[in-house]
């Protein structure tokens, strides 16, 4: 006896209600999402495609402000490293009044009164490979009352250019030891901020991906909560009619209530990673709207290159792995400066130079002799005299310096080698876990198809379960409790499938971090 025949229900009622229960559990759809597209186009939102939120993340990610600081703060090293080489321009100037008692003849007075002006002027220059220069004027004003002074106001100046070269110490090695860590310092951060760059794109995508997912997730339990408020409907219907116990209509509320409380969870979640993304990027939903919605559908195939080669690209390219090694330059650089500072300090010193005098002459009146000099002139005449050496000098010698036990240097010289070894083994750590993540991506995306297809027909397989426990059901081969398990199955599938599709976009974008 089939159905009809068997309910006290109307046979037209009867009929909508079988139709509707066909529409809630029977039918099997062609593809996984056919049954989610309606729910989907309810969500209210603000529409959001992946490309907007990485402008947006790119351009308001505290992650990315952060790593620009920091390349940021290294280029000005540079820059001040650099300046160690500039030329300085350095000036002083002192005068001095003094009166002082004498007891000599030969002072020129009782209490002798100066006024002398003292100048310095010139420039310095280091060189990388460690010499220093030094081109100097030298004037000197002398006024005084002494009657034996045969120049008054007397002028003398001298100028000279000296040199300083370590011979011991390793020349650029130590002598541009700040400016070769601040470069290579540069070039580490700079690869972080790029690879920042890449990782912030990854995330971003990853997280663009879990709303998507979180979104599905929700569609599908409003689905499957609208399907139990449906089925309950029938139940009761079908006990009313006394075609099934109470005990039935019981579990049908029983799976109502459980989906109800599942569709609240799933809409926090939703709500929780519409807010996650938010943070990220910096920018949040129109007003009036409780979240972003996903435009674009995650890809669902990629090309795959062979694990080896993916692993030798991201060796060779990534960045991470570049700011690394020149971490380790950088550290190398300044132990090798300290391996030459550790020895004694020879210096070889120069100098090349003249002098010139000029003044206001006067005539000195010694005992019965008048006496008067034959130089004079102004202070340009003194000048000129120290240009043209008229007067001129110089010198070379070498300057040594030995420290007893060396255990200042060598102690440097140790830690600094320490810090390279600890370099390099951050080096090789970050090598290895590059390798390591590239090859556990690399399976993810390898497997990305197949565990799609698998995730589809899991969820194909779970509907068609639906389908024949609602006909079992129907004609009494089944009970609502099974029937509400077979629900409770499905919507696991779906999530299964809706986790296969954006794991494989999320491995995709992570390798793509990896390896350039």
């Amino acid at each position: 006896m089939d159905i009809a025949s068997r309910s006290p229900i109307p046979s037209l009622a009867l009929i909508a209600l079988c139709c509707a229960a066909q529409a809630a559990f029977g039918q099997t759809p062609a593809h996984p999402d056919s049954t989610l597209l309606a729910v989907l186009e309810e969500l209210k939102g603000t529409p959001l495609r992946l490309d907007e939120a990485v402008q947006h993340a790119l351009k308001n990610a505290t992650s990315i402000r952060k790593a620009e600081a920091a390349y940021l703060a290294t280029g000005g090293a540079v820059r001040r490293e650099r300046g160690v080489f500039d030329p300085e321009f350095f000036f002083s100037l002192d005068y001095q009044d003094r009166e002082q008692p004498t007891a000599s003849f030969f002072a020129g007075a009782s209490v002798l009164a100066t006024q002398q002006t003292t100048s310095r002027t010139g420039l310095r220059l280091g060189l990388p490979v460690g010499t220093e220069l030094e081109l100097a004027l030298n004037s000197v004003r002398l006024n005084t009352n002494s009657q034996f002074a045969s120049l008054d106001p007397e002028y003398n100046t001298s100028g000279s250019f000296s040199i300083r070269q370590p011979l011991l110490s390793g020349f650029s090695r130590s002598a541009r030891k700040g400016l070769t860590h601040a470069e290579r310092a540069l070039a580490a951060e700079k690869a972080r901020y790029d690879q920042q760059v890449l990782a912030l794109n990854a995330e971003v995508e990853g997280r663009y991906w879990d709303l998507y997912a979180a979104g599905r997730d929700y569609a599908v339990q409003r689905f499957l909560r609208d399907r139990a408020a449906a089925f309950l409907e029938e139940t009761k219907l079908r006990t009313q009619a006394g075609l099934i116990g109470p005990n039935q209509a019981a579990n049908a509320r029983t799976f109502l209530a459980e989906q109800e409380l599942l569709l609240i969870d799933r809409e926090e979640q939703l709500d929780r990673q519409s807010d996650q993304l938010a943070s990220l990027i910096g920018v949040r939903p129109e007003a009036g709207m409780p979240r972003f919605i996903p435009v674009d559908d995650p890809p669902s195939d990629f090309p795959v290159d062979p694990v080896e080669a993916l692993i030798e690209r991201a060796q060779k390219n990534n960045l991470d792995l570049q700011a690394a090694h020149r971490d380790l330059e950088a550290a190398q650089g300044l132990a090798e400066a300290a391996r030459w500072e550790a020895r004694p300090r020879a210096d070889l010193v120069g100098a090349l130079g003249g002098g010139g005098l000029s003044g206001t002459a006067r005539e000195v009146v010694f005992g019965s002799d008048t006496l008067r000099t034959g130089r004079g002139g102004d202070f340009g005449e003194a000048l000129t005299q120290t240009a043209k050496g008229e007067f001129p000098s110089w010198s070379v010698g070498v300057e040594l310096s030995i420290p007893i036990g060396f255990r200042s240097a060598l102690g440097e010289t140790e830690r600094l080698e320490a810090e390279v070894l600890s370099a390099r083994q951050v080096h090789i750590e970050r090598s290895h876990l590059i390798e390591e993540q590239v090859r556990a991506t690399w399976r993810e995306l390898a497997h990305g198809k197949s565990r799609l297809e698998a995730a589809r027909e899991g969820v194909e397989a779970a509907q068609e379960q639906i389908r024949i426990g609602m006909v079992e059901f129907h004609n009494g081969r089944s009970t609502a409790f099974e029937l509400v398990h077979l629900g409770a199955d499905l919507a696991v599938a779906q999530r299964r499938y809706s986790e296969a599709l954006v794991r494989t976009a999320k491995a995709a974008a992570t390798l793509k971090q990896l390896t350039h």
